[in-house]
């Protein structure tokens, strides 16, 4: 048995119910051997909503499955058959399975992968010295300079002017954006 990972590009929007689709067929079919399992790629996002910060899940690839599997004929027929799906990623004949390179960039992504190293480096968005405007809180549409990251906070202080002095501000990664 060879299980590699496959992309199946299906309908946007119906990623859950194929999902459910190829879940049952494998029950009825007994494939457990064959599909090993099924993710839809999504990842958190922080999102800024009315002053609070919200946690969201959004899709990475919308209209994509990852698929892990051992591919033969009569399961890629299977799979190609049901409702919602168009096709394999990859030649019509034989589906292009994933290089392992590209299923940890992808679990990466998704933080599917609990490594120390990619839990203790948020993503840097900004340097000290860029200038940024804020556009959440009581300094929304100010500019300023970014004088300190805290990446382990997911915040930065910023240097704002506010009647003709210098005044440093902290906020959150979410409250400011590019000017």
């Amino acid at each position: 048995m060879s299980n590699k990972w496959y992309v199946l590009q299906v309908y946007s929007g119906h990623e859950n119910k194929v999902k459910t689709n190829i879940e049952k067929m494998v029950a009825q079919h007994n494939l457990q051997e064959k599909i090993i399992q099924i993710k839809i790629p999504t990842m958190d996002v922080a999102e800024m909503k009315n002053g609070k910060k919200k946690i969201t899940r959004k899709r990475l690839m919308p209209g994509y499955l990852l698929i892990e599997m051992d591919m033969d004929e009569d399961v890629q027929f299977m799979i190609r058959n049901l409702p919602s799906v168009s096709t394999f990623v990859g030649s019509n004949s034989k589906p292009d399975p994933l290089t392992l390179e590209e299923v940890k960039n992808l679990f990466n992504e998704m933080g599917d992968v609990q490594s120390d190293e990619t839990q203790s480096k948020p993503r840097l968005l900004y340097k000290v010295g860029e200038s940024l405007k804020i556009i959440d809180g009581p300094f929304a549409n100010f500019s300023g300079v970014v004088d300190e990251i805290f990446p382990d906070k997911g915040r930065l202080r910023v240097k704002v002017e506010i009647f003709g002095r210098s005044t440093p501000v902290e906020l959150d990664y979410l409250q400011v954006g590019k000017p």
